[in-house]
């Protein structure tokens, strides 16, 4: 028989070594609480910034569409047509590109909306509703081609004047470009901070635990058996810091919401419910 004279490596078992790295990375989080902690509160901060502004930008761009769903565009029908020819139209305007609906509006019920707004008034007693005109009120899915649907629709026969407030929308388009953009930019630098942040984290643990790492690479451990306790802590830390700034978010967020909806000034803001959002 022949003896082995040489000496072998100690070697663990595929769930001994998984119960030795769950082991480690644990105990390392509370063996160096003050590193562990700031990290915590690193995540938790960047979260909480990024998601206040993530959570500002889908309100602003509520408000924005719910504005947008008001600013429609009238297409006023020629005198010449009647109200059957003027409600044949409907078909055509439905064909425009970007028009998601309209609704036909006759005399009678311009004239009706007309004079509601100044029922005190006796001036309007007399008026004649055919001094108005058939129009149709038109929806669009995309405000910044409101230009576009508005020559699509002049070029209808049977279509003798578009209106369209071209300020209103220009200014939603404007404020809609600059809160993404802010947004954006925010994003990116508070994703380059939270990477600077915690891979200088990573770098003071590793120099803190020089010797120890030195030790174990002078009895024989592999790179991935010393690097895995590693990457277990700072998987439970970051799992730990996500779910803390997730509730504090939705707390934050939850709280804003209710301040909002007690303040009868501001009911005219369109809010998303959290429920929304998480979705």
């Amino acid at each position: 028989m022949s003896r082995n004279n040489g000496t072998s490596k100690p070697k663990l078992k595929n769930g001994n070594r998984l119960g030795y790295y769950l082991k480690e990375g644990f105990s390392s989080v509370f063996t160096h609480g003050f590193m562990s902690f700031a990290s915590i509160c690193v995540i938790i901060a960047c979260l909480l910034i990024m998601g206040s502004f993530s959570l500002l930008a889908i309100n602003v761009n509520e408000i924005i569409g719910s504005i947008e769903d008001e600013n429609v565009i009238l297409a006023f029908v020629d005198d010449s047509l009647t109200e059957e020819q003027a409600r044949a139209l409907e078909t055509q305007i439905l064909n425009v590109d970007n028009g998601s609906s309209c609704d036909f509006i006759s005399r009678d019920e311009a004239m009706e909306s007309f004079v509601s707004k100044y029922e005190r008034t006796s001036l309007f007693d007399d008026l004649d509703s055919s001094v108005l005109r058939h129009r149709y009120a038109v929806y669009m899915d995309d405000i910044s081609l409101l230009t576009q649907t508005q020559m699509a629709l002049s070029d209808i026969p049977g279509i003798a004047q578009v209106n369209a407030n071209q300020t209103i929308a220009k200014g939603l388009m404007t404020v809609r470009n600059v809160v993404s953009i802010i947004t954006l930019v925010l994003a990116a630098i508070l994703v380059a901070v939270s990477l600077f942040i915690m891979s200088n984290t990573i770098k003071l643990t590793t120099v803190e635990r020089k010797d120890e790492i030195a030790i174990m690479k002078m009895v024989g451990a592999t790179n991935s058996f010393i690097r895995w306790p590693f990457v277990v802590e700072g998987f439970i830390l970051g799992i730990t810091g996500a779910l803390i700034g997730f509730l504090l978010e939705c707390g934050i967020y939850s709280l804003v919401l209710t301040k909002l909806a007690s303040r009868y000034t501001m009911t005219f803001i369109s809010t998303v419910p959290l429920s929304v959002v998480s979705i």
